[in-house]
């Protein structure tokens, strides 16, 4: 197969349906989501032995448990995609609101109108759940979207997209507003971030190794983010009883997510609550590595943390613990070890509260809640695209609004210039 070709075939196809997609009425985006709610619902059979083929190609690959975690399709899976895209549809329709509209000086009205950014290319690892989600905000933006998905994912994916299919024709709209790249070739990849007469907005979601091959390669405009090194600084203030809490779910709800707590950082004067901490952790199957400082407070940890340890990312039961004199310091640590993903500060403290969350610079800042969290079905949005780390654009969890632009819209009566 012409890889080249077909893909330039896809984008042609997609570019032609944005416009459709674009000029569609709210009502009819939203009934597409519905239509792809219903066609889920019908398919959910044909879905699971898909899933169940890829998974089983998984373990006869090797793949480690986090990934068959974050590759497994299941009931309960399929309901949150089902809610999420009942949410999507419910919520406001991003396009063509007009905001900030005033008057000049000259007489003319100035404002700004949310518009599609055009055609979305996503390109993403292991979880299927993400054809479904980034489909239905690409939808109700007003975007068209092609989703590669990587090759452990095929069967899964190949079937979400016949589900899309169905759904958009219920609607009327065309099978290019949401289009799953059927084959696993890496050429794929190169193809869809070099097509920028075809492509507005490539969007990576997966390890560093493939967010840094599309960074490299890529023509058009990229939003994305390499790590997920998240934080949690227990604060000398803090409750115990919900630092506790707060650190174990941070941790170990579920290891390859890129919102999973990887190092912990603890005031000296808390340090006491470490025993019956590492212990907890360590019962889930966690190792626990530490610094001096919290291999004194707590025996139990055995493994020196290491410098690497600091800048690691490991989507794995594996977590590093290092005590620090109070808040500046644990900013200071953040400041250079952090993705810029997701950090939280646990304390009773509104003064040092408010501190934290204005001067750690990452795309989400918490106080007394889990990093787990910073997740754009958690935060509201119906689902999200992925995360972005940049500061340009969008930044965190990107839902409706960061799938749009603006353009300034202005009225005249026959105004001229002098």
């Amino acid at each position: 197969m012409n890889i080249k070709f077909a893909m330039t075939e896809m984008g042609r196809a997609a570019r032609d349906a944005e416009r459709m997609v674009a000029g569609a009425s709210v009502e009819q985006r939203n009934q597409a989501l519905i239509e792809i709610q219903r066609a889920l619902a019908s398919d959910r059979d044909r879905l699971l032995a898909a899933n169940a083929q890829d998974l089983e190609i998984g373990r006869q690959s090797d793949l480690d448990a986090a990934l068959l975690d974050r590759l497994a399709v299941t009931p309960a899976r399929l309901d949150v995609l089902e809610e999420g895209l009942s949410q999507v549809a419910a919520l406001p329709d991003p396009i063509g609101q007009i905001s900030d509209e005033r008057v000049m000086p000259s007489g003319i009205s100035v404002g700004t109108m949310r518009v599609p950014l055009g055609v979305i290319g996503l390109i993403y690892e292991s979880r299927p759940n993400v054809t479904i989600e980034a489909a239905s905000l690409c939808l109700k933006a007003g975007n068209a979207v092609i989703l590669r998905g990587g090759s452990e994912a095929i069967h899964s994916n190949t079937a979400l997209g016949e589900s899309l299919t169905s759904g958009l024709a219920a609607a009327g709209l065309p099978a290019g507003a949401a289009q799953v790249v059927p084959f696993v070739d890496r050429a794929a990849v190169s193809a869809l971030v070099t097509m920028p007469e075809f492509i507005d907005l490539v969007v990576p979601r997966g390890g560093k190794g493939l967010i840094e091959r599309v960074m490299a390669e890529s023509q058009v405009a990229v939003l994305k983010h390499l790590d997920g090194i998240c934080h949690v600084y227990i604060d000398s203030e803090a409750d115990t009883e919900k630092a506790h809490r707060i650190a174990v779910n941070a941790k170990t709800q579920r290891y390859g997510t890129c919102n999973t707590m990887e190092t912990l950082l603890i005031a000296k004067a808390q340090t006491g609550m470490l025993p019956a901490l590492v212990t907890a952790l360590q019962e889930e199957g966690v190792e626990v590595r530490g610094c001096d400082g919290a291999r004194d407070a707590a025996p139990a940890i055995v493994v020196d943390a290491t410098e690497a340890d600091w800048a690691t990312e490991y989507l794995a039961p594996v977590l590093s613990i290092r005590v620090v004199d109070g808040v500046d310091e644990a900013m200071a640590h953040i400041a250079q070890y952090s993705s810029n993903h997701t950090e939280s500060i646990v304390t009773e403290n509104k003064a040092t509260a408010a501190r934290f969350l204005r001067e750690v610079d990452s795309g989400s800042v918490m106080h007394n809640a889990s990093t787990r969290f910073a997740d754009g079905f958690e935060y509201g949005l119906g689902a999200e695209i992925g995360i972005s780390t940049g500061k340009l654009h969008a930044r965190g969890p990107v839902g409706l609004e960061g799938l749009t632009s603006r353009k300034y819209i202005v009225r005249g009566d026959g105004h001229i210039r002098q």
